[in-house]
């Protein structure tokens, strides 16, 4: 089973590992670049993470100095995911300004999303640059 709608929690995960007696995979991506970028390998024990990139795609997180997010963090290599690979979407459709917001001019998707790379190459999602709700 593949899940990556949201982060799943441990427990949730460990449950259905039980009770369906598959391997529950968490994965990450969007619909810009055909839904998967990263997921976490069936036979990787721990946990929290949406694991290491697919082999078509190119990641890295690019710094986002007004939230604090930059590469010379104390806690990891933190920033944008962007992604880079031939599932990358060419463009929203007759909405080339929107599009050129989201690719650049070297072809990474910036997802919105900010992540810190793991010790172990694997990535955790950790914040949104926009957030959708305002208090």
């Amino acid at each position: 089973m593949i899940t990556g709608a949201a982060p799943i929690n441990n427990e949730v995960k460990k449950f259905f590992k039980i009770v369906i007696g598959a391997p529950l995979i968490e994965a990450y991506g969007q619909t810009e670049c055909s839904g998967v970028c990263n997921y976490v390998h069936v036979k990787d024990p721990t946990d929290g993470h949406v694991g290491g990139p697919a082999v078509n795609n190119e990641i890295m997180v690019e710094d986002v100095p007004s939230m604090n997010y930059t590469h010379t963090d104390k806690e990891g290599v933190r920033g944008e995911v962007c992604v880079r690979g031939y599932n990358i979407m060419a463009g929203y459709y007759k909405m080339l300004k929107k599009t050129a917001e989201t690719v650049d001019e070297e072809g990474w998707l910036h997802t919105g999303d900010i992540g810190v790379i793991l010790p172990n190459g694997s990535l955790k999602i950790i914040d949104r640059k926009k957030n959708l709700f305002k208090l």
